[in-house]
């Protein structure tokens, strides 16, 4: 006598009536990610959606990326996609921000640069480690400044990229003390600058405005 769960027929398959709509979003989510590992990311994606936290996936697919033969590491949708993952707390662990990076295929020797000019411990301001992400994409500090306005702002794409300024005030300041060519004058001036134009966006900053004053 054959055991109890043999099959006889496909009709006998239970199949969950969410699995459709699952592979669907896990297959669009691939290809706007478009993960170094499939199956590394794989891993990471249904383990954050089991557990209800935010997916390592990006907004949109980055042509410019997807089209490169090598791997390029850190891009602007990528750190949008930590920043979604990791930046609901004001600081998280070492072993949280490896594990999301290592998520998203990411190379681990970028990831020790930044923790290296961070000098970060166990536990890592999140902003701290953003911004220093930011400057590893933007090169000079506007660069990474309207880097990071690009990623934060709930704006449209396209807009003007308008943040609160006590954000802009904190990635700033951190990132002009590493670069150790302004003094905390030069850094206080800037600021104080942009402080009218704030005020007329109820303390809001967008991109043009620092570009401006900086020139």
């Amino acid at each position: 006598m054959p055991p109890p769960d043999t099959m006889y027929c496909s009709q006998q398959i239970n199949i969950p009536p969410e699995l459709p709509d699952i592979l669907k979003n896990f297959t669009k989510a691939a290809i706007r990610t478009q993960p170094k590992d499939l199956l590394v990311w794989s891993a990471a994606y249904f383990t954050a959606l089991s557990n209800g936290e935010a997916l390592p996936v990006k907004d949109r697919l980055e042509l410019n990326v997807a089209t490169q033969k090598t791997d390029t590491g850190l891009t602007p949708g990528l750190l949008k996609t930590l920043h979604r993952q990791l930046g609901s707390t004001e600081t998280c662990s070492m072993e949280d921000v490896l594990q999301k990076w290592k998520g998203l295929c990411l190379p681990l020797e970028q990831m020790q640069v930044i923790l290296s000019l961070g000098n970060f411990s166990s536990d890592i301001v999140w902003m701290d480690f953003f911004a220093l992400g930011c400057s590893a994409l933007g090169g000079t500090l506007v660069s990474s400044l309207k880097i990071a306005c690009e990623i934060l702002t709930e704006d449209e794409e396209g807009g003007a990229a308008r943040i609160p300024f006590s954000t802009f005030v904190q990635v700033y300041t951190y990132l002009a003390h590493l670069d150790g060519d302004l003094t905390q004058s030069q850094i206080d001036h800037f600021l104080k600058s942009l402080q009218s134009d704030v005020d007329r966006q109820e303390g809001m900053i967008q991109v043009s405005n620092f570009y401006l004053a900086r020139k």
